[in-house]
């Protein structure tokens, strides 16, 4: 039975646990606006956790390991409001300080309509970057397939631009308020976060060796380990 969830990045979809050890055990699915999911008519933590909760075919006793946006979902389904039991989160690379040009970039991002590329090689290039997974998913493959949207000779990012609106985690308050066991976790080379911003927010901490921002794609097992 699935005891486990797996929540990907912003700009990733579910496919990024391809690698993922004893994967059959795990629910992971596309978080709204992302690969085959829905999207929303607003993004906030909350109504993007509300749609995963409303997916999940386990609702008790679960383990989450979220990556980035991820991780803030995870910490969002485990304060006790969408009827899910969790309990353990595992919260990978997520950025918890945010300046205001961030937060400006973010929107303007949001703001944006989605591009079409003229072939599929171009919009792989832009989902890779935008997903962080250049040189670790080959552009070919099916799990950048599953990312793109073809319509006639046109291809797109299946992603829905306006989920880069969805703001600066709490991060404090989240911790606080989680009802579950929560490690936080880094890898080592990660740029979009330290282990003194880790370390301030929380006492449970992991930094991974040798591994940056997709450290769940770059050694599944060794993030895997962290989860029990």
């Amino acid at each position: 039975m699935t005891s486990g969830l797996l929540l990907h990045g912003l700009g990733a979809t579910a496919r990024v646990w391809d690698g993922w050890p004893s994967l059959d055990q795990w629910f992971a699915p596309d978080l709204p606006g992302h690969g085959s999911a829905a999207p929303l008519p607003a993004y906030s933590f909350e109504t993007m956790a509300a749609a995963v909760a409303e997916s999940l075919p386990v609702r008790r006793g679960l383990v989450v390991l979220g990556h980035s946006l991820g991780g803030v979902l995870a910490l969002e389904l485990a304060g006790g409001r969408y009827g899910v039991q969790v309990d353990r989160v595992v919260a990978l690379g997520v950025k918890v300080r945010w300046s205001e040009d961030d937060l400006a970039r973010a929107a303007a991002l949001a703001a944006k309509s989605a591009t079409w590329f003229e072939t599929r090689d171009e919009a792989a290039v832009r989902y890779l970057k935008v997903s962080g997974l250049q040189g670790l998913v080959d552009p070919a493959s099916e799990a950048v397939e599953h990312g793109l949207v073809r319509e006639g000779e046109k291809w797109r990012l299946a992603l829905d631009p306006r989920s880069f609106g969805v703001g600066a985690p709490q991060m404090g308050r989240l911790i606080a308020e989680c009802q579950a066991d929560v490690v936080l976790a880094r890898g080592e080379l990660d740029p979009l976060n330290t282990d003194a911003e880790l370390a301030a927010l929380h006492d449970q901490v992991v930094t991974l060796s040798g591994l940056g921002h997709n450290a769940h794609v770059e050694d599944p097992a060794a993030v895997a380990a962290i989860t029990s």
